[in-house]
């Protein structure tokens, strides 16, 4: 897998976990630890993006 294609696998992935947190913070039925996980993931991902991003090709 090339680096753009990561890349644009995890932008994906970072986009999903943006709308279940959304879709979680408006549920009266989502405790504040799953909501927690989701954004500590989205973090993550978030992370490996700049990472990835700033790290010069080779």
């Amino acid at each position: 897998m090339s680096l753009s294609s990561h890349l644009q696998e995890l932008r994906k992935r970072h986009e999903t976990l943006s709308n279940e947190v959304e879709v979680a913070q408006r549920s009266p039925a989502t405790d504040d630890l799953q909501i927690t996980a989701l954004k500590k993931q989205k973090l993550k991902i978030k992370e490996e993006i700049e990472r990835l991003s700033l790290s010069p090709a080779g």
